[in-house]
Protein backbone atom coordinates (compact mmCIF):
# COMPACT_ATOMS: atom_id res chain seq x y z
CA UNK A 1 0.00 0.00 0.00
CA UNK A 2 1.41 3.35 -0.90
CA UNK A 3 1.09 6.36 1.24
CA UNK A 4 0.37 9.82 -0.09
CA UNK A 5 3.83 10.97 0.89
CA UNK A 6 5.46 8.23 -1.14
CA UNK A 7 3.68 9.13 -4.36
CA UNK A 8 5.55 11.31 -6.77
CA UNK A 9 3.77 13.73 -8.95
CA UNK A 10 5.27 14.02 -12.36
CA UNK A 11 5.37 17.53 -13.75
CA UNK A 12 6.18 17.64 -17.36
CA UNK A 13 6.15 20.49 -19.79
CA UNK A 14 3.31 20.42 -22.27
CA UNK A 15 4.22 18.48 -25.35
CA UNK A 16 4.80 20.55 -28.45
CA UNK A 17 2.47 19.72 -31.24
CA UNK A 18 3.96 19.43 -34.68
CA UNK A 19 2.89 22.50 -36.65
CA UNK A 20 2.25 24.67 -33.58
CA UNK A 21 4.51 27.49 -34.84
CA UNK A 22 2.45 27.62 -38.05
CA UNK A 23 -0.78 27.89 -36.07
CA UNK A 24 0.66 30.69 -33.93
CA UNK A 25 1.92 32.49 -37.02
CA UNK A 26 -1.53 32.27 -38.64
CA UNK A 27 -3.19 33.64 -35.52
CA UNK A 28 -0.70 36.49 -35.38
CA UNK A 29 -1.30 37.31 -39.06
CA UNK A 30 -5.09 37.28 -38.58
CA UNK A 31 -4.84 39.69 -35.66
CA UNK A 32 -2.42 41.91 -37.59
CA UNK A 33 -4.70 42.02 -40.65
CA UNK A 34 -7.70 42.78 -38.42
CA UNK A 35 -5.87 45.70 -36.81
CA UNK A 36 -4.60 47.07 -40.13
CA UNK A 37 -8.08 46.94 -41.67
CA UNK A 38 -9.58 48.82 -38.75
CA UNK A 39 -6.86 51.45 -38.84
CA UNK A 40 -7.31 51.99 -42.58
CA UNK A 41 -11.10 52.14 -42.24
CA UNK A 42 -10.78 54.65 -39.42
CA UNK A 43 -8.68 56.92 -41.63
CA UNK A 44 -11.08 56.57 -44.58
CA UNK A 45 -13.60 59.14 -43.43
CA UNK A 46 -16.76 59.79 -45.33
CA UNK A 47 -17.41 63.48 -45.63
CA UNK A 48 -20.68 65.26 -46.25
CA UNK A 49 -21.62 68.63 -47.65
CA UNK A 50 -23.82 70.45 -45.16
CA UNK A 51 -25.68 73.72 -45.45
CA UNK A 52 -27.27 76.36 -43.28
CA UNK A 53 -30.96 75.49 -43.11
CA UNK A 54 -31.96 78.91 -44.48
CA UNK A 55 -30.20 78.19 -47.79
CA UNK A 56 -32.74 77.33 -50.47
CA UNK A 57 -30.62 74.63 -52.05
CA UNK A 58 -30.73 70.86 -51.72
CA UNK A 59 -28.23 69.73 -54.32
CA UNK A 60 -25.09 70.90 -56.11
CA UNK A 61 -23.29 69.64 -59.17
CA UNK A 62 -19.58 68.96 -58.87
CA UNK A 63 -18.64 72.07 -60.94
CA UNK A 64 -20.91 74.23 -58.72
CA UNK A 65 -19.26 72.79 -55.61
CA UNK A 66 -15.79 73.53 -56.98
CA UNK A 67 -16.75 77.15 -57.72
CA UNK A 68 -18.18 77.59 -54.22
CA UNK A 69 -15.13 76.04 -52.57
CA UNK A 70 -12.73 78.22 -54.56
CA UNK A 71 -14.71 81.39 -53.72
CA UNK A 72 -15.55 81.89 -57.40
CA UNK A 73 -19.28 82.07 -56.59
CA UNK A 74 -19.80 85.01 -54.25
CA UNK A 75 -23.59 84.96 -53.69
CA UNK A 76 -26.50 82.55 -53.67
CA UNK A 77 -29.42 83.26 -56.05
CA UNK A 78 -31.29 84.91 -53.14
CA UNK A 79 -28.41 87.39 -52.63
CA UNK A 80 -26.88 85.90 -49.45
CA UNK A 81 -23.08 85.82 -49.48
CA UNK A 82 -21.60 82.34 -49.80
CA UNK A 83 -19.28 81.15 -47.04
CA UNK A 84 -17.51 77.83 -47.39
CA UNK A 85 -16.31 76.37 -44.08
CA UNK A 86 -13.78 73.54 -43.91
CA UNK A 87 -11.29 71.90 -41.62
CA UNK A 88 -7.59 72.72 -41.90
CA UNK A 89 -6.11 71.76 -45.29
CA UNK A 90 -3.22 70.13 -43.39
CA UNK A 91 -5.42 67.40 -41.88
CA UNK A 92 -5.25 63.92 -43.45
CA UNK A 93 -9.03 63.78 -44.03
CA UNK A 94 -8.84 66.98 -46.07
CA UNK A 95 -6.35 65.53 -48.54
CA UNK A 96 -9.20 63.94 -50.49
CA UNK A 97 -10.98 67.31 -50.68
CA UNK A 98 -7.76 69.02 -51.77
CA UNK A 99 -7.39 66.57 -54.63
CA UNK A 100 -11.00 66.12 -55.75
CA UNK A 101 -12.37 69.61 -55.21
CA UNK A 102 -9.47 72.05 -55.22
CA UNK A 103 -6.83 70.31 -57.32
CA UNK A 104 -4.15 72.20 -55.40
CA UNK A 105 -1.74 71.81 -52.51
CA UNK A 106 -2.43 72.83 -48.94
CA UNK A 107 -0.13 75.85 -49.28
CA UNK A 108 -1.99 77.05 -52.37
CA UNK A 109 -5.29 76.66 -50.53
CA UNK A 110 -3.92 78.59 -47.55
CA UNK A 111 -3.08 81.44 -49.94
CA UNK A 112 -6.61 81.31 -51.39
CA UNK A 113 -8.08 81.50 -47.87
CA UNK A 114 -5.98 84.58 -47.03
CA UNK A 115 -6.99 86.25 -50.31
CA UNK A 116 -10.69 85.57 -49.68
CA UNK A 117 -10.41 87.20 -46.24
CA UNK A 118 -8.86 90.32 -47.75
CA UNK A 119 -11.57 90.61 -50.39
CA UNK A 120 -14.47 90.22 -47.93
CA UNK A 121 -13.21 91.01 -44.43
CA UNK A 122 -16.69 91.34 -42.88
CA UNK A 123 -17.96 88.07 -44.34
CA UNK A 124 -15.06 85.90 -45.66
CA UNK A 125 -15.78 83.48 -48.47
CA UNK A 126 -13.60 80.75 -46.92
CA UNK A 127 -13.28 79.87 -43.24
CA UNK A 128 -11.39 77.15 -41.38
CA UNK A 129 -12.88 75.47 -38.31
CA UNK A 130 -10.82 73.86 -35.56
CA UNK A 131 -13.11 70.83 -35.14
CA UNK A 132 -16.05 69.12 -36.83
CA UNK A 133 -18.36 70.31 -34.04
CA UNK A 134 -17.21 73.90 -34.51
CA UNK A 135 -17.71 73.55 -38.27
CA UNK A 136 -21.29 72.35 -37.85
CA UNK A 137 -22.00 75.17 -35.38
CA UNK A 138 -20.55 77.79 -37.76
CA UNK A 139 -22.57 76.48 -40.72
CA UNK A 140 -25.73 76.41 -38.60
CA UNK A 141 -25.22 79.99 -37.37
CA UNK A 142 -24.04 81.61 -40.63
CA UNK A 143 -26.71 82.35 -43.26
CA UNK A 144 -25.40 81.35 -46.68
CA UNK A 145 -22.81 78.94 -45.25
CA UNK A 146 -21.96 75.46 -46.44
CA UNK A 147 -19.22 73.14 -45.23
CA UNK A 148 -17.59 69.76 -45.54
CA UNK A 149 -17.71 67.67 -42.38
CA UNK A 150 -17.37 64.06 -41.25
CA UNK A 151 -20.77 62.36 -41.70
CA UNK A 152 -20.82 61.24 -38.08
CA UNK A 153 -20.62 64.85 -36.86
CA UNK A 154 -23.85 65.92 -38.56
CA UNK A 155 -26.73 66.95 -36.32
CA UNK A 156 -30.18 68.45 -36.85
CA UNK A 157 -28.92 72.04 -36.96
CA UNK A 158 -27.73 71.72 -40.58
CA UNK A 159 -29.11 70.34 -43.84
CA UNK A 160 -27.24 67.67 -45.81
CA UNK A 161 -26.82 68.49 -49.49
CA UNK A 162 -26.71 66.06 -52.37
CA UNK A 163 -23.74 66.23 -54.70
CA UNK A 164 -24.52 65.17 -58.27
CA UNK A 165 -27.75 63.53 -57.10
CA UNK A 166 -26.21 61.43 -54.32
CA UNK A 167 -26.23 61.66 -50.54
CA UNK A 168 -23.36 60.67 -48.23
CA UNK A 169 -22.87 56.91 -47.81
CA UNK A 170 -24.57 56.20 -51.15
CA UNK A 171 -22.34 54.41 -53.67
CA UNK A 172 -20.61 56.90 -55.94
CA UNK A 173 -20.95 59.88 -53.57
CA UNK A 174 -18.35 62.46 -54.57
CA UNK A 175 -16.86 62.95 -51.08
CA UNK A 176 -16.64 59.26 -50.20
CA UNK A 177 -13.34 58.57 -48.40
CA UNK A 178 -10.78 56.36 -50.19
Amino acid sequence: MSTPSSRTIATTAPARVVGEPIVLCRRFLRVLIFILLHVSLASARDLALVSNKSNAIGELTVPELVKLCKAQTQHWPDGKPVTFIMRSPDLPEMQMVLGKVYGMSGKELDSLIVTSRRERPAHPALLVAASDDELVDKVASTPGAIGVVDVYSINGSVAVLKIAGKLPLQPGYFLHGN
